[in-house]
């Protein structure tokens, strides 16, 4: 039985939802087998608890039986059941291990993963064409393209988690409309030319969408905080990734380009016109098949830089304050300047959220937690002024789209970052559980979505889309 297929049913009993969550987030942090190979054992024991439960047993019954078969098959069940002496089934996994079921051929999901960035890229390369945008004429829609470029993309990925959790019909339904909807909204009112309302709409769409890829991601099972951490830690790894990728091509592409020029063949249009397009969105689908493939690697490197960027952000937040201390007035706080802190609190808050996901929960609470809090702290500090000088200016000029769309935002993450540096305290006096954290990280970042999607769908007829 495929992930999808328990995806369809709802995730089950809640009780033993959180059991099948506890053994997973506990298995993906010893890392010695690849998620892939997690997700299959994931599969066995939903199918032995499914079996077991169409024979007469309830949920907890059922789930106690079951584990004790997946742990013949898995090491790591045992070892979390010694550490774990209160759960009631430690005693049932104590048995001796057997080799997992061998999984597809090596060559079929990077020849998959790079036909669909292939699709990817020439989607794009298509619309920019549809759209007039080509290297010796002016584009003719550029606000159009920009409010869609996402949208060329975005689906192969949906498709290569889909195909690769096996998502189902239900599932994959849900998706199509989600996706058919936005597109609408984005394609449909009649927005002015790079007014403010279609720049915010281009720029709240990625967000939207990205949370449609987690959905395919976790294989239907988003309500599930474990699945949603584990889609946390694989935008981080993507992102690592991604600019990897981006940094060796640029590199290559130089060199190559240098390389015609001096035998007097100038290539730059070309790779302008076809390879950009083409390899840009491409390397969206190589990057996330390379975290799926190799999830052991990246994740020996995630803590450390979770570790160094820690203390290079806190130092760049305090002085971001002093900054803002001496900037006069908040009214006359530049625009850009306040778009630019905006920028850095997202990045905080991605970085956290990184930083945790990369984490193991059950280690004791130590200096980097505490580095963390005084980070959390100075990014709160920064977030009220930048407040205050927003209300400044609303009040001072009235609201837009962009100071509405900002103002929310703002509110969003000081909810966020508050309530989170206030777990991460408890955390440290020992009065409250790491898990406690994860939770309500995974829990809150479906409001993200929630307000990009009104800022879409609702701020351009509300502000004239002007």
């Amino acid at each position: 039985m495929t992930a999808s297929a328990h995806g369809e049913r709802g995730g089950g009993d809640d009780a033993v939802e959180a059991q099948i969550d506890a053994w997973r987030g506990y298995v993906l942090r010893r890392r010695p087998i690849s998620g892939a190979d997690v997700d299959e054992l994931e599969d066995h024991l939903r199918a032995q608890i499914d079996d077991l439960g169409r024979g007469g047993l309830d949920g907890e019954e059922a789930f106690l039986v079951a584990i004790r078969r997946i742990g013949a098959l898995d090491s790591l069940s045992r070892e979390y059941a010694r550490e774990h002496s209160d759960r009631l089934w430690k005693q049932l996994v104590l048995t001796s291990a057997s080799q997992g079921a061998p999984g597809a051929p090596a060559w079929r999901e990077p020849l998959v993963a790079i036909a669909l960035g292939a699709g990817a890229g020439l989607a794009v390369k298509l619309a920019l064409t549809l759209f007039g945008m080509t290297w010796d004429a002016p584009a003719s829609e550029p606000g159009a393209f920009l409010r869609n470029a996402t949208l060329f993309v975005v689906p192969f990925l949906i498709a290569y988690f889909g195909w690769k959790r096996r998502l189902g019909i239900v599932p994959l339904g849900i998706l199509l409309t989600c996706f058919v909807v936005l597109a609408v909204a984005l394609n449909a009112y009649p927005f002015e030319t790079f007014g403010d309302t279609e720049v915010i709409a281009a720029l709240h769409a990625p967000v939207v969408l990205w949370s449609l890829v987690g959905v395919a991601y976790t294989g239907g099972r988003w309500r599930s905080d474990a699945r949603r951490m584990d889609f946390v830690r694989f935008t981080g790894e993507f992102a690592i990734y991604y600019v990897l990728i981006a940094l060796g091509g640029a590199t290559l592409l130089a060199l190559t380009s240098g390389v015609f020029a001096l035998v007097g063949v100038f290539a730059v249009q070309a790779m302008a016109e076809w390879v950009l397009p083409i390899c840009v969105p491409g390397a969206v689908l190589v990057a996330a098949w390379l975290v799926e493939a190799k999830q052991d690697v990246i994740e020996n490197i995630a803590p450390v830089l979770t570790r160094i960027f820690t203390p290079v952000t806190l130092a760049m937040l305090v002085a971001l304050l002093a900054v803002l201390a001496t900037a006069g007035s908040l009214v006359h706080v530049d625009r850009e300047l306040l778009i630019l802190m905006d920028a850095i609190l997202v990045l905080v808050l991605c970085l956290t959220l990184y930083a945790i996901s990369a984490r193991d929960g059950t280690d004791r609470a130590g200096l980097f937690d505490a580095l963390q809090l005084a980070m959390l702290v100075a990014a709160i500090a920064v977030n009220a002024i930048m407040l205050a000088a927003m209300l400044a200016r609303t009040a001072e000029w009235g609201f837009s789209a962009n100071k509405t769309a900002a103002l929310g935002l703002n509110l969003l993450l000081l909810v966020h970052l508050a309530w989170q540096a206030w777990l991460t305290l408890g955390f440290l006096r020992g009065r409250r559980p790491f898990d406690a954290l994860a939770r309500w990280q995974t829990r809150y970042l479906p409001v993200y979505v929630v307000w990009a999607a009104a800022v879409i769908v609702a701020f351009p007829p509300l502000f004239g889309f002007a």
